[in-house]
């Protein structure tokens, strides 16, 4: 099998992308994802080979990934906001062949083949190669993750798992993406509810998909309207951008389904949302690791507000207290998933994959949840100490590990705070070293946009602290943990 082969039987004339008012037929994507693959093939690359792609929501993205699916290598798909220092980083851990990227990328120590934005590209004469056959568990993209067992790290996603979870999704009535359906990709690829959820769906489907590069909530409204999108799926906040945006409550009028994924959706704004445009906006749970589609709601049925729905379609769920042990309806426990559309594993990481996947193939979430006496899931938790900023997982110990750098920080706390925004914000709290904070000063001799701009050379800008707030010590217990829950509770008073 090969993933990309789901958009070869499509009419050669239907719409696939539109782009900037330009509309991209599925005959003319694989004509382009075929000239690439040449040119991969011309570079070197081999199956199995990891290749970056640093690229927008743009046909480039969609032509490069399919190349290079197609060409048996492994897909890498990259924040391109990213500063150099992570992205190297990033290139490294997987040992990247090669880098697809638009000639405005920054320098990065890896080769590149630059492709522009509608994906074109000078292919080297002669017949364009075929699409490689694939092992169902070859792996086919390494995404960056939080994951459940501590800092990013590429979960290996296989061709098998993806396309199973895009059937999964397809097979809760009302879910499917049908061949008329619209949709708005406003969710950046290299997220896994981007890339697998939206992109993947609609290509598999031989839908339309509407590329917003950079989301502004005004253009996108303009762009449902424009193009009668039927499908839009995002992150919780970009439906609290878009009803900020909104003037009138009839901008989604084409629109058939609403979901929100990637983070805890606010009662507050799925409420709203179905006041202004007259219909439901529908939240299901998922996670890179599981590709990403866990559960989803019965759309046959209303709305249950706090309500992820009920486990795909070939997807088990189950909620387990301490010993492993099922609870009863109502109980919380954590949350333990198990299907075809798991990942195999952190690259290169055995140890944190054991600690995910054990052996009877449940992956152990580290979320919290409860099962209602229908068999519907509601998440009251989530992973200790990870925070989510705009659907997008920080976890404290890479932000720490960036402050901890500075000669005059001797220990720093990342915690989450929430935020109207982006759901929650990286807050960070910091003591100096003490030639930095004598005792009879009662300020530091650190200065907190100092920090702020060390973050941001070495950090995604999403992953960057909010604020900086110095303490002189660390709250912490008896065992000389870091007491989290003070820092978010407020319990410690900093200084500002």
């Amino acid at each position: 099998m090969n993933l990309a082969a789901m958009v070869e039987a499509h009419p050669a004339d239907r719409p696939a992308l539109v782009f900037e008012g330009e509309e991209t037929s599925y005959g003319e994507l694989r004509r382009l994802a075929g000239e690439l693959r040449a040119q991969l093939a011309a570079a070197g690359v081999a199956p199995g080979d990891a290749v970056g792609l640093l690229l927008g929501a743009s046909p480039a993205f969609v032509a490069s990934y399919l190349a290079v699916l197609g060409s048996g290598a492994v897909a890498v798909p990259l924040n391109p906001q990213s500063p150099p220092a992570e992205l190297d980083r990033e290139l490294q851990a997987v040992s990247a062949r090669l880098l697809l990227c638009d000639d405005v990328a920054p320098a990065t120590s890896c080769d590149r083949l630059v492709v522009d934005r509608r994906g074109g590209c000078e292919a080297p004469p002669g017949q364009l190669p075929p699409l490689l056959e694939r092992a169902e568990d070859d792996p086919a993209v390494y995404l960056f993750t939080s994951g459940t067992a501590g800092p990013p790290r590429a979960a290996v996603l296989s061709h098998k798992a993806l396309h199973c979870n895009i059937e999964q999704m397809g097979m809760r009535v009302g879910l499917a993406a049908r061949a008329d359906d619209v949709g708005l990709l406003a969710v950046p690829p290299y997220h896994v509810l981007g890339l697998n959820a939206v992109l993947g769906v609609h290509l598999y489907a031989g839908a339309k998909l509407v590329l917003l590069e950079r989301f502004d909530p005004a253009e996108a409204l303009a762009l449902v309207a424009a193009e009668r999108v039927t499908l839009l799926a995002g992150v919780p906040q970009l439906f609290s951008a878009l009803l900020e945006a909104a003037s009138s409550g009839e901008e989604l009028r084409s629109v058939r389904l609403a979901c929100s994924g990637g983070g805890p959706l606010a009662e507050e704004v799925a409420s709203r949302f179905e006041e202004r445009f007259g219909q439901p906006l529908f939240e299901g749970y998922g996670l890179t690791e599981a590709g990403p589609a866990v559960t989803f709601p019965d759309l046959s049925s209303p709305r249950r507000p706090g309500s992820v729905g009920l486990p795909l379609p070939g997807v088990e769920v189950r909620v387990v207290d301490e010993d492993g042990f099922s609870v009863e309806p109502g109980d919380p426990g954590e949350i333990l998933v198990r299907g075809a559309n798991l990942f195999s594993g952190y690259l290169g990481d055995e140890a944190a994959s054991r600690r995910a996947l054990d052996g009877a193939g449940w992956l152990h979430t580290g979320d919290i949840g409860v099962f209602s006496e229908e068999g519907e899931l509601s998440i009251v938790g989530r992973r200790k100490e990870l925070v989510i900023v705009s659907g997008f997982n920080v976890y404290p110990g890479e932000v720490e590990e960036v402050l901890e750098s500075h000669p005059l920080v001797a220990e720093a706390a990342v915690v989450g705070w929430p935020d109207e925004r982006t759901g929650e914000q990286v807050v960070a709290f910091v003591a100096p070293v003490a030639q930095a904070w004598p005792e009879t000063e009662e300020e530091p001799a650190l200065e907190g946009a100092e920090l702020l701009e060390l973050c941001a050379a070495r950090l995604a800008r999403y992953k960057c602290p909010g604020s900086i707030r110095f303490l002189r010590q660390l709250p912490r217990n008896a065992q000389g943990k870091v007491l989290r829950r003070e820092l978010v509770s407020g319990e410690v008073t900093p200084f500002l």
